[in-house]
């Protein structure tokens, strides 16, 4: 078996890999070299092992107690982007196919996978452009905006199980819905690539309706600080930020965590959050949200490791 050919940190600070900027620190933390080298580093691990897959840590709050086991980190990693000929359906007495194929790995920005089926004259790619995670995270959680969601465009994924082992799955072997996706046979497997099937068409169209999705982006979300997006799935019929807002919660602090000003559905650091100012500000609105409206406001975001001895609930 090949030694594994990545960087292993102990102790890794994770306030430098989520976009929160906040947390304790992980175990352990492997970047793996490519994607040979994350199969071969999972089969040196011990069974049991505690494993988990990061991208730009944009939908994950690290507890201040830290995280045990090892921490995958894929961003920069796993970043292979490419067309591939396939043959597809054409239209009826033409030759050329209607759909163009695009491969891209887990540690790919989602944004990035955008504007290249923009280059290549692929469209329908557009909203990946809102998504601020890696297309690993948008696999895992079938992350969407705009109307439009990452696994409409899934023709195949590649996933990896904790021995380091490779499947090719279709769609149909994933239970998707709205901010959700899991295997009914509850395998415990990370996404490593998708194949991503996008109409052909006008490029340049596809360029400038990034350009207008993103200016809405700037206009209307609070980026100039640190936040992991949206903290809570919009209920059926609903939007999460209204009703947090008719709450009278924009603005609300705990420590240095406060409610945007901008989006209610986003949670900023103002400089000096702790994972536990940010945790206690977000059942506070997930409670203060069921008592005056009665809608139970489901979690977009993860929250993993553990608390430091006394603190929260």
């Amino acid at each position: 078996m090949n030694a594994p050919r990545g960087t292993l940190e102990r102790a890794a600070d994770m306030r430098r890999f989520t976009s929160w900027r906040a947390g304790g620190s992980a175990e352990r933390l492997y970047t793996p070299a490519d994607l040979d080298d994350l199969c071969a580093f999972l089969k040196s691990l011990p069974k049991g092992e505690p494993i988990h897959f990061i991208g730009l840590g944009s939908n994950l709050l690290v507890r201040d107690g830290g995280l045990p086991g090892t921490v995958i980190h894929l961003h920069g990693a796993l970043k292979q982007l490419r067309v591939e000929e396939r043959r597809m359906a054409c239209r009826p007495g033409h030759a050329e196919p209607r759909f163009g194929v695009v491969y891209a790995e887990a540690g790919v920005a989602s944004p990035k996978v955008a504007r290249f089926a923009a280059n290549h004259n692929l469209t329908g790619a557009e909203f990946l452009a809102g998504i601020p995670g890696t297309v690993g995270g948008a696999l895992a959680m079938n992350a969407g905006c705009y109307g439009q969601e990452t696994w409409s465009t899934v023709s195949q994924v590649l996933t990896v199980d904790a021995r380091g082992n490779t499947h090719k799955r279709s769609p149909r072997e994933f239970r998707v819905a709205y901010r959700h996706v899991d295997a009914p046979e509850r395998r415990e497997e990370w996404f490593l690539a998708a194949w991503f099937l996008f109409p052909k068409g006008d490029g340049e169209a596809g360029r400038a309706e990034i350009k207008r999705l993103l200016e809405r982006r700037v206009a209307s979300q609070p980026l100039d600080l640190p936040n992991a997006g949206s903290v809570f799935r919009n209920p059926p019929g609903d939007y999460a930020a209204r009703l947090i807002e008719s709450c009278g919660l924009k603005g609300a602090r705990e420590g240095d965590a406060q409610v945007s000003q901008k989006h209610a559905n986003f949670i900023v650091n103002l400089g000096h959050a702790t994972a536990s100012d940010i945790e206690t500000l977000i059942e506070r609105v997930r409670e203060t949200v069921k008592e005056k409206n009665g809608v139970e406001l489901i979690r977009e975001v993860r929250i993993l490791g553990e608390r430091i001895a006394g603190e929260g609930r």
